[in-house]
């Protein structure tokens, strides 16, 4: 019989934000599989870097950051067919993925490639959309209000279009696109209704008003935004 291809979330960085059932698909792990970006240290591993078993054999997959999509292509491509030699020859593989795996998480990539032939679990972790809320003390929606989630990198006429359709909005991959995300919402008289948050969970965590933001922002950053009045009162 062939193995179980588990996809881990692992939340947004603190190890105490992990599921029960992550920890112990973990801590039991005999294969685990991983993400590292243009051959750094994987942030995944280092959350669960306690719990990965003495002799578990890992499979690293290099990403290398790039516009074009072709070299992440290959990537994947790479790491599914080695994850598919264990799995075939009937041994579970765990793969770790930051955040939730099916949010804007790289496990999905895998899953296309490799849920036609072998058997995949996914298991959900905290979204940093939800962690992101909870250190800034800020409820997002309620009743019937809807919630926008919106890459940074879009160009800025389609972020402006959105910002203003929206109700309550997560703008997610800010890093370099910080400066003109940042003048949008001030042009849109929304600068004192937006929160910044970098790094959410970890020790060298930010939160603070968009207008106390630094100049320079991490990849692990997000600006929340709600518009109208509190309607949780």
């Amino acid at each position: 019989m062939s193995g179980v291809l588990y996809g881990v979330g692992l939340g947004p960085g603190a190890p105490d934000l992990l599921t029960l059932r992550a920890a112990r698909l973990v801590e039991g792990a005999r294969v685990i599989a991983y993400p590292t970006l243009a051959g750094g240290a994987s942030f995944a591993r280092s959350i669960v870097a306690d719990l990965i078993p003495d002799g578990a054999e890992e499979i690293v997959m290099d990403v290398p950051m790039t516009v074009e999509r072709a070299p992440a292509q290959a990537a994947y491509d790479a790491g599914a067919a080695r994850i598919s030699e264990f799995l075939a020859g009937g041994r579970d593989v765990v793969c770790l993925c930051e955040g939730d795996p099916f949010f804007y998480g790289s496990f999905m990539y895998l899953f296309a490639r490799l849920s036609g032939a072998f058997e995949v679990q996914v298991v959900p972790g905290v979204t940093s959309v939800t962690a992101c809320a909870a250190r800034a003390g800020l409820p997002l929606v309620a009743r019937n209000e809807r919630l926008t989630v919106l890459p940074g990198p879009l160009p800025e006429p389609e972020l402006r279009a959105r910002i203003e359709g929206a109700e309550a909005l997560a703008i997610m991959k800010v890093g370099r696109h910080l400066p003109k995300i940042r003048a949008l919402i001030a042009d849109l008289g929304l600068l004192d209704r937006a929160v910044y948050v970098e790094r959410v969970s970890l020790p060298d965590e930010v939160v603070c008003p968009l207008a106390e933001a630094p100049e320079r922002a991490p990849y692990f950053s997000m600006i929340l935004l709600t518009k109208g009045a509190d309607p949780w009162l």
